[in-house]
């Protein structure tokens, strides 16, 4: 640090003349003194390169590529820590970032970085999930065509351009948020389209397959019109606002059958009956099989107006409030009801339908009649399974249905309704007009009792946000009823964050069954199966998988694309037939769960997978990955279907193990009003749009590290808020840190004052600086407990407090008398230089997980030496730094601080004082015969209370003084000592020498020209500059 002597103050030092004139001046015009800037030039003011405002353009250009591609490669060439895996979840291929996609990496950053500055090297392959209707559907967008009739070889093409342009375009708004990864490199990344990586997909589909886990099943399914394809119940999302038309509709009872029932025969006389059911779903009527009662339920036979009906006992008080007076005519069981005929509908249909027992009819709602459609209900569909009245699974099996790909009524309801009444149905949606239209026909055929709109919870297909049916159809399924046990055992060595997230997704696992796994879409990984022709046989089988997969892998097919000759084995083929006449390649797709979710056996490839000795470790490894992290929904998603994978492709005999040590989720970003962030609200945060700014300049480039800051500010865990309060709070806390930064690095000096410095050891610290390095160790195991534990809300606040209250309110404020005034090289000095260099230090450590611009930024002003802040493993404090008496002593002297304070405050006030150097403070102490340890505090701290305090003198005195009535003015108060029942006497008056026009303290004799320190510290340049 260079200083330079003006003539104006060493023209008056070395002239006695102009010394004399000068003391003359000080004497009759003191109060020009205040502005008196002659000796500027000799204060060590801060000077220092790290500029007020970060200049973000110039930041990513020097520290973009140092902090994340070069990083990662460094790391992982000469970190020689236990590898530490982050299993990334890949987002969909499909549009530009949203804040949810920025919280989830940005978090994720924060771990791997807080995880290499512990001395482990990282391994994190960001990934693209690029299969799927959303991919498919922006393809088609893009090229103007509709799905329906464009060729798949087509829309193939366009998905995968598609996908690869998004990947390209997601990657470069990636990067800028500081995620550390090698993003460009051939291993760096993955996609789920890569053909190494489907191959490995398959391979573990074979597996499974293998195991007899994979079948085919023609049965109802959750089925999304608007996708076109099945769907499995981890694609659902349940609305429940939904409307419906529900009905009550009336089934006649076959009059024989009646007259053969005794217990019903002896009640109705030959009367005709019906009988009482209520749908949501009138469109499913066609489709009717039969009427499912419980046997345990009692049923009462009632008159009304228009005739005899049968409904549960237990409902009936809700059906008088339009079924109108009744009259009871007796009650039978369920048990009677079994086997009874009833007549169809609709007269076009003759072959009568039979009563059956259900157990999950219930009389919690509807009439305790279920209208049973087992092509369109699961429930349905298992009743008359396990009644044996279905033929077998791997048939149509003789389910009704009458709805096609489209969600529409074919014209094979001609079967059931008529032709004339067909006309009217076919070719119109069962969630739209066809579901009007089927309402209108029961009315035409009086059938129906009564209508009603009802709002209630319906499933929706959570891509397209349109309401699903149930329809048979048939697909691929994994059975997982020999997967889940051992699933569920595994997750009980998983650890949790937060622990709640536990529960819900052993719930997803225990509930399911099975798993559908096969999708009606042109875009994605083939299901390669065979289908015999002629007999409509289907082969899916291990050995034919491998023919298959050999095949694709060994002489690059395409399974689309390449004839069918290429993938049938020779033991399947016919004599004196081609494969091609006889076999046909299946057309359907796996679940894009099932692609993702296969993505921990790379993890084995890569070296670092389970039982892989990439740790360092002479155990190996019990887990592919030590962490995955990811938003709630995927507990219902790649959680699971990683989970699934895993277990269900395991060798024979082999442990069931999680793929993954630990599970972290995070919730959704809201805005500020807590509402779902939505384009219709127009409450949209872009975070291209917080880097950079808006285009119109109306909103700020914040930059990466707000965003980041921003992140580790709110608790990710649960859902959070994002919108302009919460962004202004952020950026003030982000320049309060830069600040700190620059003040550290402005006074400590360049980096040639700083090698050639003597460090004060420890034990010539005052309490002032002790006490500020054990807050600032307390700060640090905080900080290192937060990140370990995931809670960086705790890391930033005990950030910003020891940022705001310990330094800017307190420790900068008091020391900048002797950072600005003494001596460069003076004991004093140095030993707040040497607490900033701490503090410096440690602060960059601690804030580089979240801050790594800022972090970089500071290094490099620090040190200079070209590398990355995040190369030096992050060294905590020695415990000597901890110091309980240090600050437990000044606890106590701070409270005193707090009392001279506001005295300071009343004379401001009163305009006693401007500042509060023009006053100086006497303490009273009472006399006792032993000192309480307060009292020797203070006696042991008298020179430092006036820097505490940051007044020109204190003073103390014991007994009665007449100091208050000497003095110009005074205010007092008492202070209640620690360890005494007699207060001490605080008196604020005004100082007692004058103002120093150097260092402006009232410390200068009136017969000198400043104060005894800054005459020295002149004189000393005034010689050095001689």
């Amino acid at each position: 640090m260079t200083f330079h002597s003006p003539s104006s103050w060493k023209s008056i030092i070395t002239c006695r003349p102009k010394r004399q004139a000068l003391l003359r001046y000080l004497s009759t015009n003191a109060k020009n003194v205040v502005d008196n800037k002659a000796f500027t030039d000799t204060l060590l003011l801060p000077k220092t390169p790290f500029p007020l405002r970060a200049d973000l353009k110039e930041n990513e250009a020097r520290y973009g590529d140092l902090t994340r591609e070069n990083l990662y490669r460094w790391q992982s060439e000469n970190v020689k820590g236990p590898v530490f895996v982050f299993h990334d979840g890949p987002p969909y291929a499909n549009g530009d970032l949203h804040m949810g996609h920025a919280l989830n990496k940005v978090v994720k950053d924060i771990i791997n970085r807080f995880h290499l500055l512990q001395g482990r090297r990282i391994h994190y392959v960001p990934g693209w999930d690029c299969h799927g209707l959303p991919i498919e559907n922006k393809a088609m967008k893009d090229m103007g065509r509709n799905p329906l009739d464009t060729p798949a070889s087509v829309i193939r093409k366009g998905a995968e351009a598609t996908a690869l342009r998004e990947v390209d375009s997601q990657r470069e708004q990636f990067r800028p948020l500081g995620i550390m990864a090698d993003w460009y490199s051939k291993d760096g990344t993955y996609r789920t389209l890569d053909r190494h990586y489907e191959i490995r997909q398959l391979r573990i589909f074979q597996k499974m397959v293998e195991k007899g886990q994979i079948y085919r099943q023609h049965r109802p399914v959750h089925y999304s019109p608007s996708s076109h394809s099945a769907l499995a119940e981890a694609e659902l999302e349940y609305k429940d606002d939904h409307v419906s038309h529900s009905v009550y509709v009336k089934f006649d009872l076959e009059s024989a059958s009646v007259s053969s029932n005794l217990a019903l025969g002896q009640l109705v006389e030959r009367e005709p009956v019906q009988l009482l059911v209520w749908t949501t779903t009138p469109w499913t009527l066609t489709a009717n099989m039969g009427i499912a009662v419980h046997e345990e339920l009692v049923y009462e036979v009632v008159r009304h107006a228009g005739g005899m009906l049968i409904v549960a006992r237990d409902r009936l008080e809700h059906l008088a409030k339009f079924l109108g007076a009744t009259e009871s005519i007796g009650s039978i069981t369920g048990t009677d009801l079994v086997d009874l005929s009833y007549k169809p509908l609709f007269t076009a249909s003759t072959q009568l339908l039979k009563i059956i027992h259900a157990p999950h009819v219930t009389a919690l709602s509807g009439t305790g009649l279920v209208h049973c459609a087992p092509a369109h209900g699961a429930e349905d569909y298992d009743a008359f399974r396990e009644l044996g009245l279905l033929s077998p699974a791997n048939t149509s099996n003789g389910l009704l249905c009458h709805v096609n790909s489209k969600g529409q009524f074919t014209h094979d309801v001609a079967d059931v309704v008529g032709t004339e009444y067909a006309e009217r149905l076919a070719g119109k949606e069962v969630l739209g007009n066809g579901n009007k239209e089927m309402v209108m026909l029961l009315k035409d055929a009086g059938k129906i009792v009564k209508i009603e709109r009802i709002k209630h919870r319906y499933p929706y297909d959570w891509k397209t946000n349109e309401p699903i049916i149930v329809t048979a159809t048939s697909q691929w399924f994994a059975n997982l009823d020999f997967i889940k046990e051992d699933a569920l055992n595994a997750l009980k060595d998983v650890s949790f964050f937060p622990e709640g997230s536990r529960n819900r997704l052993e719930s997803f696992v225990r509930s399911r069954s099975e798993w559908c796994i096969s999708r009606q879409r042109a875009w994605g990984v083939p299901i390669p199966a065979l289908h015999h022709i002629e007999s409509g046989r289907v082969v899916l089988d291990s050995p034919t998988l491998d023919y298959i997969i050999n095949a694709l892998e060994q002489k690059n097919l395409d399974w689309w694309g390449s004839p069918v000759e290429e993938f049938v084995p020779p033991e399947l083929l016919e004599s004196g037939k081609s494969a091609a006449e006889k076999w046909e390649k299946g057309r359907d797709t796996m679940d894009v769960w099932f692609d993702s979710g296969t993505s921990w056996s790379m993890l084995v490839e890569m070296g670092v997978g389970r039982d892989c000795s990439a740790s360092g470790g002479s155990g190996g490894r019990k887990f592919h990955a030590d962490l995955c992290l990811e938003g709630s929904d995927q507990h219902r998603g790649w959680f699971q279907s990683q989970l699934l994978t895993a277990i269900g492709s395991r060798a024979p005999g082999e442990e069931a193990v999680s793929p993954y040590a630990s599970l972290i989720t995070h919730g959704m970003v809201l805005d500020e009003k807590g509402k779902k962030i939505s384009k219709s609200l127009g409450n949209i945060i872009s975070p291209t749009t917080l880097l950079y700014g808006s285009p119109d300049k109306k909103q700020p480039a914040y930059g990466p590290d707000l965003l980041r800051l921003w992140a580790a500010s709110v608790d990710f865990w649960k859902d959070m808020s994002i919108g302009p309060t919460v962004i202004a709070q952020a950026n003030e806390s982000l320049r309060k840190l830069r600040n700190t930064a620059r003040f550290c690095l402005g006074n400590m000096g360049d980096r040639e004052r700083m090698a050639t410095m003597e460090r004060v050891p420890r034990a010539e610290m005052g309490l002032l600086e002790k006490y500020v390095m054990h807050e600032l160790y307390t700060l640090e195991q905080t900080a290192l407990e937060g990140y370990k534990s995931y809670n960086f809300p705790k890391v930033i606040h005990a950030l910003n407090n020891f940022v705001n209250i310990t330094l800017s309110s307190f420790y900068f404020d008091i020391t900048k008398d002797c950072l600005y005034a003494n001596r460069v090289e003076s004991h004093e000095r140095r030993v707040v230089v040497a607490v900033l260099e701490q503090i410096l230090g440690t602060l960059s450590k601690v804030v580089a997980p979240v801050l790594p611009y800022l972090a970089e930024e500071i290094h490099a002003t620090w040190k200079g030496d070209g590398k990355s802040i995040f190369m030096t493993p992050w060294t905590p404090l020695s415990d000597e730094w901890k110091d309980q008496q240090a600050f437990d002593e000044m606890t106590t002297l701070l409270a005193l601080r707090t009392n001279v304070l506001s005295l300071l405050e009343n004379a401001r006030r009163e305009q006693r004082i401007r500042s509060s150097l023009e006053a100086g403070i006497n303490l009273t102490l009472p006399n006792l015969e032993q000192a309480p340890p307060f009292v020797q505090l203070l006696r042991r701290e008298e020179t430092f209370l006036k820097t505490l305090c940051i007044v020109s003198d204190t003073q103390l005195h014991e007994g009665e003084t007449s100091q208050e009535n000497a003095a110009l003015w005074s205010y007092t108060s008492s202070f209640s000592m620690p360890g005494s029942e007699i207060p001490l006497l605080v008196h604020v008056q005004p100082a007692r020498q004058s103002k120093c026009p150097r260092c402006w303290t009232y410390t200068r004799p009136s017969d000198d020209i400043m104060c005894g320190r800054c005459a020295g510290v002149v004189d000393d340049l005034h010689h050095v500059h001689s």
